[in-house]
């Protein structure tokens, strides 16, 4: 592990490009947010596509062997791809551990039978198509919750207010955190907020979205922000490492995604993927390892929450009276 720098916070290459004449202007202190989370701290980590106890075990120990502090771990298959013993175990080993556990509610419009999600349109995409689908997702959240997980992944604002709701009315645990997926995450301010409104705690945007845009969205939420630095190549495939310091500037409160670009697809997931998924869990932990240290590098790996946060403050909701 490199050891943190007590210089100040530096661009990369500021230095070479400086003495050779391409200096960069200095940083905006307009461009910053003003949002942290709540406790302190202005970034956590996050470890996705952690599908089943055994991914979970293995990225705990790599995690300890690379030092790597980890904040949330989650799953992205769905409670229904579960048992009700793997549930438990997995709850039972991230809270041993102080880690938030996320799992994904289904069902999603791109494994249903509708066809409007493989034209090129893409249709209504991972959304609840139709209230059965809503009812499976609140199955899910019900389930997920007895058993002890308190995160819950959604990809349809239908299910996001609706879960909102049942949180408001304790049908699931009033400390439930809900968590927007970045296969609907919003790319405007205006999206953005009103995701806030319908009950996200955080929320994933897409990882191509340019630093102002993260600008943009900070003047109009503080809600946590989730973000792929290495995205999935069904996702973009982005690699943004050499920006995280920026990211955390102008997105903050914000959490750091490990994910993995040029690896096989996981959803959903079943033992015949336990190689690859243990494979790619691993090296999920490795490139949080590298994030970390370029954030070391430059000198801006200070101001991480407290391991073991989770909530996300006070926010701002819509009414829930029906």
């Amino acid at each position: 592990m490199i050891t943190p720098s007590t210089t100040a916070t530096r661009r990369p290459g500021e230095q070479a490009l400086t003495a050779l004449g391409l200096a960069a202007p200095p940083p905006d202190p307009a461009d910053a947010s003003a949002h942290s989370f709540p406790g302190g701290g202005r970034w956590r980590t996050e470890i996705p596509s952690c599908e089943g106890p055994e991914a979970l075990t293995v990225v705990l120990k790599e995690a300890a062997r690379l030092d790597v502090p980890i904040h949330r771990i989650s799953q992205g298959s769905g409670v229904w791809m579960l048992t009700d013993a793997e549930i438990t175990e997995m709850a039972e080993t991230a809270a041993g551990h102080d880690v938030e556990l996320c799992l994904f509610t289904g069902p999603r419009g791109t494994w249903d039978i509708g066809g409007s999600t493989r034209t090129d349109s893409g249709g209504a995409g991972a959304r609840a198509r139709g209230r059965d689908a809503v009812a499976g997702c609140v199955e899910d959240a019900v389930r997920a919750t007895e058993l002890g997980v308190r995160c819950l992944l959604v990809a349809d604002e239908g299910v996001l207010w609706t879960l909102h709701r049942a949180r408001a009315r304790g049908i699931v645990p009033a400390d439930t955190t809900l968590k927007v997926s970045a296969l609907i995450g919003p790319v405007n301010p205006a999206s953005y907020a009103v995701y806030e409104h319908l009950g996200a705690d955080s929320v994933n945007v897409p990882s191509d979205l340019t630093l102002n845009h993260l600008t943009e969205i900070r003047k109009a939420s503080g809600a946590p922000m989730d973000m792929y630095i290495e995205a999935p190549d069904d996702l973009g495939g982005y690699v943004r490492m050499y920006e995280v310091a920026e990211l955390i500037r102008r997105g903050a409160p914000l959490y750091l995604k490990f994910g993995l670009s040029k690896a096989p697809g996981l959803y959903p997931y079943g033992h015949h993927l336990r190689d690859v998924a243990l494979a790619t869990a691993r090296e999920r932990v490795r490139r949080g390892r590298l994030a970390l240290d370029l954030l070391a590098r430059h000198g801006a790996d200070g101001d991480m929450a407290p391991l073991g946060s989770r909530l996300p403050g006070s926010l701002r909701r819509f009414e829930t009276r029906s």
